[in-house]
């Protein structure tokens, strides 16, 4: 994969996670995806897809992303989460590291402010 198909798997991620389309976002991720975040660590795409479809504490939200940067086949993107009335919740930088064998995001960490 190159920086480009990296860039537009990330903003696909972003997409399935809006567009509650949980199939779709289980097939951008490795099967041992790890998301750090500031509140807590899910280990597992399962795990994470999971949390997603059913524990996040808002599902009323939607991502705004303002800049993709590739390097190679990892990806960092600079953001917004936005409540449905499209008030910023708050800015993200999201890191994301490709797996080895190229079939998706190994990790995931997120740094908000």
């Amino acid at each position: 994969m190159d920086g480009r198909d990296a860039r537009r798997r990330a903003r696909r991620y972003y997409e399935a996670i809006d567009e509650a389309r949980y199939e779709d976002l289980r097939t951008l991720l490795d099967a041992e995806f790890v998301h750090d975040r500031p509140d807590r660590t899910l280990r597992g795409r399962d795990r994470f897809v999971e949390f997603m479809r059913e524990d996040r504490p808002r599902t009323d939200t939607s991502h705004a992303i303002d800049d993709v940067y590739a390097n190679g086949d990892d990806v960092a993107v600079h953001g917004r989460l936005l409540a449905a009335s499209g008030e910023p919740l708050f800015a993200f930088v999201d890191v994301f590291e490709t797996a080895e064998n190229g079939r998706g995001f190994a990790s995931l960490r997120t740094y908000t402010r």
